[in-house]
């Protein structure tokens, strides 16, 4: 408090250093508590991996007692858990070339031709982003059925493939646009064809995009659960989310050799989003610190 001249007492402002202080210790407080809510589960997962059914029901926060590391040997051992993990990495490998390989030629269109209609037409591929396979399950069963691709993997890739250009579609015409019109013009100049300089030129600048489309489009077809599940009976495609469920089925006493399982599912995604997180931040980033 401070007093003036005519005796009143005025409340001294806060300072900025001391407001800064408060902001990020709020921040910081945030980020905590929003972290342990991811990882508190995982440990949780991983700890009751090495546990059993009775360690659980009695001790289910703390440590092994003995350790029964045998739950997820049985699993790493296990011939069917790999054939699902080279499934779901051949879908989603297969689902990323196809939607980038077409986002990003129909994004150059988009973004750097002047035609009749094309804000009609990108209308058309953004509409495409209120659609999700729940909706268009049944015809799409109905038209897979009479292509015969159950059963198939491309009849979860193509499904995949069309429902992920949309949202690709958007990201990349947005990056595509902030290319400089100077730059087009120099290489048309140099000789420099307009699919040379896509090719050549646009697609290398563009690789944080890329690089963010197809992260996103690989996590997408990694989580993938109904569309495999309507689309495969034989075990023999069945991708890692489909496992899981097999696998839970057919152990659902078992707790513990659950948990242990889906830890394992869970390790190739986060390996990989661990290798890519770098790439898709400044993905994300790109198209609004280019001038």
């Amino acid at each position: 408090m401070t007093t003036t001249v005519d005796g009143r007492r005025h409340a001294r402002p806060v300072r900025p250093r001391r407001r800064n202080t408060l902001k990020a210790v709020s921040l910081h407080t945030i980020a905590i508590v929003l972290g342990a809510l991811v990882v508190i589960p995982l440990l949780f997962g991983v700890v009751g991996g090495f546990k059993n059914t009775a360690q659980l029901s009695t001790n289910p926060f703390g440590l092994p007692d003995p350790w029964v590391p045998g739950n997820y040997t049985e699993v790493i051992f296990s011939g069917g858990f790999w054939r699902q993990v080279g499934n779901s990495v051949f879908v989603a490998l297969t689902t990323t070339a196809i939607v980038v390989a077409l986002s990003a030629m129909a994004s150059f269109v988009f973004a750097r031709f002047a035609f009749r209609g094309r804000e009609f037409l990108f209308v058309l591929f953004t509409i495409g982003l209120m659609f999700p396979f729940a909706v268009a399950i049944l015809p799409l069963f109905v038209l897979l059925r009479y292509m015969g691709l159950l059963d198939n993997p491309f009849g979860v890739i193509l499904p995949q493939a069309a429902f992920g250009l949309p949202v690709t579609i958007i990201i990349l015409r947005a990056f595509f646009r902030t290319i400089p019109r100077e730059v087009e013009e120099a290489a048309t100049i140099d000789g420099c064809s307009t699919f040379g300089f896509f090719w050549r030129i646009l697609l290398p600048m563009a690789r944080p995009a890329l690089a963010t489309v197809s992260v996103l489009t690989i996590v997408a077809s990694w989580n993938n659960f109904f569309l495999p599940l309507v689309i495969f009976n034989d075990p023999n495609w069945w991708t890692v989310p489909l496992g899981v469920q097999q696998f839970y089925g057919q152990y659902s006493s078992d707790t513990a050799r659950v948990l242990a399982y889906v830890v394992l599912a869970m390790v190739p995604a986060l390996a990989f989003y661990s290798v890519a997180e770098r790439q898709l931040i400044g993905g994300l980033t790109a198209g609004a610190t280019k001038g």
